[in-house]
Formats: structure tokens, sequence, C-alpha cells
């Protein structure tokens, strides 16, 4: 479930309560816990909403400055059912909360490049994954298909491959993009030294 930047800097100042979605099967339920740039959202509640029953000020609630614009957007999907969800503000996203140094010795550094030479080596793409690592240090949070024009890749690929650089625990994935983690940043911050 995907929300703007403007929308979740209001539920995180708690200006924005309410959201609005259309689909075909709700993507969430009561009680869901979103992991967004800002932190975690949570879905407090999830009902099935009649189009016409929206008032203005709950699309007032919902970040919209009156109801047309909210109904133009809902409008512009076709089929599905339209929900209304309050949505909180819960805390910052743990990963991003790391601010202590990382503490990696140089036996599990050495191991941490010789998995990201293997990944090297096992692609098609040939030496990618310091490229990649620079790519989201240089570009924090912007959307994987523009950074997948910055890096010369596929948007399909670069995804897939962030994500086994997620799974070293390098990257941190937000709506829209990625980051590095204190560990990814670690990780360039030393090669760079040693270079």
């Amino acid at each position: 479930m995907l929300f703007t930047v403007n929308h979740l800097e209001g539920i995180r100042s708690g200006k924005i309560s309410l959201a609005f979605r259309k689909w075909k099967k709700a993507d969430v339920s009561a009680g869901s816990r979103i992991q967004t740039s800002v932190g975690i959202i949570e879905i407090s509640s999830l009902s099935e909403y009649k189009r016409d029953d929206i008032s203005e000020q709950e699309a007032n609630q919902a970040g919209f400055s009156d109801v047309n614009r909210l109904l133009s957007l809902l409008d512009k999907i076709s089929e599905g059912t339209i929900y209304k969800m309050e949505v909180r503000y819960i805390s910052v996203d743990p990963a991003l909360a790391m601010k202590e140094p990382v503490e990696v010795n140089d036996e599990e550094f050495d191991d941490l490049v010789e998995k990201l030479r293997r990944l090297d080596i096992g692609s098609n793409q040939g030496k990618w994954t310091i490229k990649i690592l620079k790519a989201i240090q240089e570009n924090p949070m912007l959307s994987a298909a523009d950074l997948a024009i910055k890096a010369k890749k596929e948007k399909e690929w670069l995804k897939l491959n962030v994500r086994k650089l997620k799974n070293l625990g390098l990257t941190i994935s937000h709506e829209p993009g990625y980051t590095l983690s204190p560990l990814g940043e670690h990780l360039l911050e030393k090669l760079s030294a040693a270079n």
C-alpha cells in the first residue's frame, strides 16, 4: 500500500488520520503495520465505504482540500470497492533508528566482501554490487524506476538484486526507494579508505 510523501508527513504529524482506497480486494487489514519512509504506520480500522457517503470533513482528514479531489482520484480506478481506513503513526522504523556505529571485525568484513564478490561473479552484469550501493548512497529514497535509469539497469533487475543486498543487511527499503543501512555505509566507508 503506497502513500505519497506529503500524506506520510501528514500522518506522522497527526494532521492526516484517514485514507481511502479503491481495491478489487483489500490490500491490508485492520491492525496491519506498514514500513514507510517516515516510520511505521498502522491501519487502525478498515471498512467498506460508499462513494457518496464520503464527507468534506473526511476528505480533509485524508489530506485533500475538498471531497471532489479525493473522488476524482478514486474514480480513476474503474472497478473495485472503496475502503475507508483510519491510519496512525506508530514509531520510527527500528532499522532507521540505528544510530550506533557499526562494529564489524576484520573477519566479518572480509566475509561480507567475499559474499559481494560471489554476487558479482554469478551475475551476467559484471561487478555490480558496489556500483549499486554507491548509486543508492548518492540517491537516497529515489524510486526504483528512476534509480534503475541512473544505474543504467532494468527496473526489475534492480529490484531483484537490491533485495540480495538487503538480505546481507546493507540496504533498507522505503516507499519509495532505498537507503543504505548503517552496515552498508560502514562497508563503503571502509572500502573507500582502503583504496
